[in-house]
C-alpha cells in the first residue's frame, strides 16, 4: 500500500481557494496554479499511482548543500525528491529525482536544461535515476560508474519503479508488465509523440495517422495476452523497448524491425484487416519508430479505463481532423449524460448515424461493460470494478461479443470512419460495424459500405433472434426498423446543404431541408417500434415559428421522454449554437396519431463545466472563490506480478461546475434506474 496518511481533521471541511490556486496532493498546502505547478502535481500523481512510490517518501522543493568540482559550497533545489522507504530526508537517501519546468524551458538550455539541472543533481546527490520534463518533452537519465570508478550519465527510456532495478527493466524486457497510466499521463504521452513526429519526421500532414499505426501495433500486441492464453502459450511482449535500445542507430533499427513486423501481422489479422487496405506501411525513420515506441510501450492500453484512453485519443483527434463541413466533437460530459439517461444494456442494438470519431459508441460500450462487470462481481468495490471491467477476460469476452454484433456507426467521412474504428479498438473492439456512408442517403447511394451494412445488421438480428420486435413494415434485409437505441449529434451550425436527390425522399423536407432536420426522420426510420433516441438539436428546430410543422411531426411519431436545454457554452469554442438534448421514443402502431397526456422530464443546464473559450470552470462559494472538496481517491491496478492491488489516498479536489451529472442523477432517481 502506498497510502499517505493526512490528518483526517484537515480534510473534514471544504476549503475555499482564491483564483488560480490549488492544494498540493503531497503537502496539503495551497499553491499558485502555475503551468509548472500543475505539471508537478501530475508528476506526483504519476510517481504514486504508476511507479508505486509512497507519498510519505517524497519531498517537493527539496533544498540541500553540496560542493562543486572546485570545492565551493553551493545550494540546489530539486522539484521532487523520492527517498528510500522510511529513510531520513537526506541527499544520500534520494532514490529518484524529478526536475520540472514549464514549457518555455528547453532541454538544451545552459541553466534549465537536462545537463544543467538533472545531471548536476544526480552527481551532487549520488542518486542513480532522474527525470526532466517541461510537459512537452520528457527525459530519463541513469548515473552509473564503470569498474574503475569513472562516472557517466546515460539516457534511458524510463526509470525503475518502487522496488525495481534497472536490471529488472532490462532483463524482463518482453515479459515486463506495462503500467496503468495515471490521470493525464496518456494525454501528455500522445501529444508528445504527435509533436515529435510533426516536428522531427517531416510528417506535418500525416503525423496523426503514423501515430495511430503504432498505437494499433501496441494494442494488437497486448491483445495477444488473451489469445496466447487461449492457445496455451506463454505471452511475451513484442512491442517493447529496452531502456537504452533507442540510444544507438543499431538499437533503433532493431526496435523498428520489431514494430514493423507486428504491423505486417496486424494487417492480416481477422480482427484488424477491416481497418486497413493491406498496402499501408510505417513510413517513419527507425529513430522515429523507436522514440514513439519507447514512449507508449511502458503503458497498458487495455488496462487503462475507457475514459482515460478516450480523453487522450480524442485530444489528438480533435486537434488533427479539422472541424469542417459542420463536423465537431461532442463534449464527453454531454455524451455521458445522454448515455446515462438512456441506460443501454447488452441486449440493445445501438446506432450513431453520424458517429464522427465514435464518442457515443465508446461511451455506450463503457456503460454496458460496467453493467456486465457489476453483474459478475457484485461484491467488489468501485475501484475493483474499474480495474476488472478492463482486465477480466470473462468480462472482455462478453463485451467483445456485444460490441461486434450490437454497436453500429455510420459516417460519410472516410478519415473519421478509420478514427472511429481505432477508438472502438481501444475501447474493446466493435470496430467491424463502423461504415462509410451518408446516412441521409441510405438505402440509396453508391458508397461500397452500403451492402455491408445490410449484411451486418441482418447478421446481428439473426444472432440475437429479435426479428419479431423489429419494424414489420421495413424490408427484412434493410437496416431500417432494427435498432433499439440511437445516439447522435448530427451536423448542424454550418452551411451544409443536402442534395435535392436526397431531400425529396423525406416527408419533413416540406418544412425543413437542413441535415439536422432530415436526420430526425432518418433516425425514426432506423428505430424499432418502441425504440429510443437521444439527439442533439439546435434550438431553432424546437422554437422557431417556421418549424412548427416539424415539431408537430416529431410529436406525432415519437413520445417525448425528456428535454434538456444547454447553455451556449456547451459547444464553444468549436461552434456557437444554442442547442438542446432531446430524448424520444418511437411510437408503436396503435399509438400513432393518438394524442395523450404524459409526464416529460425537463431540465435546464446553466453550466456545463467550461466557459465560452473552452476553459474549465469550477464550483465556487457565494463570494466567487473556488471550493475544494475532501475526497478519498481509490484505484486498483495490477502490480508487476499481475496481482490486483487496491490503493488509496485522501486529497482535496475541485469539482467542475457542471449541471449535467446532477440532471442525469435526478432523472435516474425519478425513473428508478
Amino acid at each position: 500500500m502506498a497510502n499517505f496518511d493526512i490528518d483526517k481533521k484537515q480534510l473534514q471541511d471544504e476549503v475555499v481557494l482564491d483564483d488560480n490556486q490549488l492544494v498540493c496532493v503531497l503537502t496539503n498546502s495551497i499553491k499558485t496554479a502555475t503551468e509548472k505547478e500543475l505539471l508537478l502535481q501530475s508528476i506526483i500523481n504519476q510517481m504514486d499511482e504508476e511507479y508505486e512510490f509512497n507519498l510519505s517518501d517524497m519531498k517537493r522543493d527539496y533544498s540541500f548543500s553540496y560542493e562543486d568540482d572546485e570545492g565551493k559550497k553551493k545550494r540546489m533545489t530539486i522539484d521532487l525528491a523520492i527517498f528510500r522507504h522510511e529513510a531520513e530526508k537526506e541527499p544520500e537517501n534520494i532514490e529518484r529525482i524529478c526536475i520540472v519546468f514549464d514549457s518555455k524551458a528547453k532541454e538544451s538550455d545552459k541553466k534549465k536544461g537536462v545537463e544543467a539541472t538533472l545531471h548536476k543533481a544526480l552527481q551532487a546527490t549520488g542518486c542513480d535515476f532522474g527525470m526532466w520534463t517541461n510537459g512537452d518533452k520528457q527525459f530519463f537519465a541513469y548515473r552509473k560508474e564503470d569498474e574503475i570508478g569513472n562516472e557517466r550519465i546515460e539516457d534511458i527510456s524510463d526509470f525503475p519503479g518502487c522496488d525495481e532495478t534497472i536490471e529488472d527493466l532490462e532483463n524482463m524486457g518482453d515479459r515486463a508488465q506495462p503500467r496503468k497510466a495515471a490521470n493525464d499521463t496518456l494525454i501528455r504521452t500522445f501529444k508528445r509523440c504527435h509533436d515529435y513526429l510533426y516536428g522531427n519526421e517531416g510528417r506535418k500532414k500525416d503525423a496523426f495517422w503514423e501515430l495511430l499505426n503504432l498505437i494499433f501495433c501496441k494494442i494488437f500486441d497486448e491483445k495477444r495476452r488473451f489469445t496466447d492464453a487461449e492457445k496455451g502459450f506463454s505471452y511475451r511482449r513484442q512491442f517493447w523497448v529496452g531502456v537504452t535500445e533507442q540510444n544507438t542507430p543499431e538499437g533503433q533499427a532493431t526496435v523498428a524491425k520489431r514494430i514493423k513486423d507486428i504491423f505486417e501481422r496486424l494487417k492480416k489479422d481477422d480482427l484488424f484487416k477491416t481497418v486497413f487496405d493491406g498496402n499501408e506501411q510505417i513510413s517513419l525513420s527507425d529513430r522515429g519508430v523507436a522514440y514513439v515506441a519507447s514512449q507508449i510501450a511502458k503503458y497498458s492500453f487495455l488496462d487503462a479505463t475507457v475514459d482515460v484512453k478516450g480523453t487522450a485519443y480524442e485530444t489528438i483527434v480533435s486537434n488533427t481532423l479539422k472541424q469542417e463541413a459542420g463536423q465537431f466533437f461532442t463534449p464527453r460530459n454531454i455524451i455521458k449524460c445522454m448515455v446515462e439517461i438512456m441506460n443501454p444494456n447488452q441486449h440493445c442494438r445501438v446506432l450513431d448515424p453520424a458517429c464522427g470519431s465514435g464518442g457515443f459508441l465508446v461511451m455506450v460500450l463503457d456503460h454496458v461493460r460496467r453493467q456486465i462487470t457489476r453483474n459478475i462481481y457484485a461484491d467488489r468495490s468501485e475501484a475493483e470494478i474499474d480495474a476488472l471491467s478492463n482486465t477480466d477476460e470473462t468480462v472482455n469476452k462478453i463485451v467483445r461479443q456485444y460490441a461486434e454484433s450490437m454497436i453500429f456507426g455510420f459516417d460519410f467521412d472516410p478519415d473519421l470512419k478509420k478514427a472511429a474504428k481505432m477508438n472502438m479498438v481501444m475501447a474493446g473492439d466493435g470496430h467491424s460495424n463502423i461504415f462509410n456512408i451518408n446516412s441521409l442517403e441510405y438505402p440509396f447511394g453508391s458508397l461500397p459500405d452500403l451492402e455491408r451494412i445490410n449484411e451486418a445488421v441482418s447478421t446481428s438480428v439473426g444472432h440475437r433472434g429479435d426479428y419479431a420486435t423489429c419494424d414489420e413494415h421495413a424490408a427484412k434485409d434493410s437496416a431500417f426498423g432494427k435498432f433499439d437505441m440511437i445516439f447522435t449529434n448530427p451536423p448542424f451550425g454550418s452551411k451544409v446543404e443536402v442534395a435535392q436527390g436526397i431531400v425529396e425522399h423525406y416527408d419533413l423536407s416540406a418544412w425543413i431541408k437542413s441535415p439536422e432536420g432530415l436526420f430526425i426522420e432518418q433516425c425514426y426510420n432506423f428505430l424499432k417500434p418502441g425504440g429510443k433516441m437521444a439527439i442533439v438539436l439546435p434550438d431553432g428546430i424546437l422554437s422557431n415559428p417556421n418549424t412548427e410543422k416539424v415539431r408537430e411531426w416529431i410529436l406525432s411519431k415519437f413520445k417525448l421522454i425528456a428535454s434538456i436545454d444547454l447553455p451556449v457554452e456547451a459547444f464553444l469554442p468549436q461552434v456557437g449554437v444554442q442547442a438542446s438534448l432531446l430524448f424520444l421514443q418511437k411510437k408503436i402502431g396503435i399509438e400513432l396519431g393518438q394524442k395523450e397526456d404524459y409526464e416529460v422530464f425537463m431540465a435546464i443546464a446553466e453550466k456545463v463545466g467550461k466557459d465560452r473559450r473552452g476553459n474549465p470552470i469550477y464550483k465556487r462559494d457565494d463570494d466567487g472563490a473556488e471550493i475544494l472538496y475532501p475526497t478519498k481517491k481509490e484505484w486498483a491496478a495490477r502490480n508487476r506480478h499481475g496481482e490486483l492491488i487496491t490503493r488509496s489516498r485522501v486529497e482535496r479536489v475541485r469539482r467542475l461546475d457542471d449541471d449535467l451529472p446532477e440532471i442525469s442523477e435526478e432523472y435516474k432517481k425519478i425513473m428508478g434506474i
